[in-house]
């Protein structure tokens, strides 16, 4: 049985030695048996010389440099694609997510399960902020979505050819791929483990980034914000009503006008509502925009094993 382990990588190039290193050692009991894809997302440090490097002291590994950075998603699902095993192992580059679970998580998988899942039930390295966002992340994602989405999960994963072909059929273009196998189904299970600090480098997530995301998530799985817009709009009607007969009791018992401050209340308030709502349907509107267009996700510019090179042209 073939093992495939996909890591995306994004301005990496410190971490390339030493996650190989432990990413050989992880699959060692597997032999040859097992092969590591590292996809470089068009990284503009020495990450793909580095890839090329490793390559030469781990012959298991093959690494995908795409034409262009196209984001954490894509670069996984650039990897899933070319991926040839049964069993699929995914983990970041920055290994914050221990691969020493990976014959763990084969045990798991031995008992029957499609997809193991690493569930983080404690952060080291972590400030408070990005802990606060992420628990609240992904109990506002559940409360708005669809479907039941793991909480404090990533895409730290083992899962097998069936799940991973399933996903893979999906054609979306936002990609948000551990709600996608949560939508796919399958028998899942989680793993706790403690998530490490950051081995080295800086996060590839920053805060406009983390909140992209965010919204890519809701708005993929969920049409609660679509709905909340609605409700928004009828509570902002009740609204107007109540100051129209506030306005008008004024001007008939009390024989004045009304007031800037009413004024100004009632024109901030119908025009946020108005706002809110033009942005929700915007987001919605943006992904039917993008998905229409049809684009390739990627397209992939060089690959080590030029003898079983993919083709260029990758359409999901």
């Amino acid at each position: 049985m073939l093992i495939s382990v996909v890591v995306p990588c994004m301005n990496e190039e410190a971490s390339i030695p030493h996650l190989v290193e432990r990413l050989a050692l992880a699959v060692a009991p597997y032999q040859d048996r097992a092969e590591i894809l590292l996809v470089d997302d068009g990284s503009t440090d020495g990450t793909w010389a580095a890839i090329q490097t490793a390559q030469q002291s781990c012959k298991q590994l093959r690494g995908l440099r795409l034409s262009a950075n196209r984001g954490h998603q894509v670069a996984l699902t650039a990897g899933l694609e070319a991926a040839q095993g049964e069993r699929i192992f995914m983990l970041d580059a920055d290994l914050q997510d221990p691969p020493e679970l990976l014959g763990d998580m084969m045990g798991m998988m031995d008992r029957g399960y499609d997809v193991v899942y690493g569930r983080r039930c404690e952060r080291q390295g972590e400030t408070v902020f990005k802990r606060a966002t992420a628990w609240a992340f992904y109990r506002v994602l559940n409360a708005m979505s669809d479907v039941d989405i793991p909480r404090d999960t990533g895409d730290f994963r083992l899962v097998s050819r069936k799940a991973l072909d399933a996903v893979l059929s999906m054609p979306e273009r936002a990609r948000f791929v551990r709600g996608m196998f949560a939508w796919a189904g399958f028998k899942q299970i989680g793993i706790e483990y403690t998530r490490a600090p950051r081995a080295m480098g800086e996060t590839k997530y920053p805060l406009r980034k983390m909140v992209r995301f965010a919204v890519d998530a809701m708005t993929a799985f969920s049409t609660k914000p679509l709905k909340f817009a609605t409700r928004m709009s009828f509570a902002s009607l009740g609204f107007s009503a109540l100051m129209m007969i506030y306005v008008l009791h004024s001007l008939i018992v009390y024989q004045t006008a009304p007031g800037w401050a009413s004024v100004v209340l009632a024109i901030s308030l119908f025009s946020g509502v108005q706002l809110l709502t033009l942005g929700i349907l915007g987001e919605y509107i943006g992904r039917l925009y993008v998905e229409a267009k049809n684009r390739p996700l990627y397209f992939v510019s060089e690959d080590t094993r030029a003898a079983d090179v993919l083709p260029l042209r990758k359409v999901i």
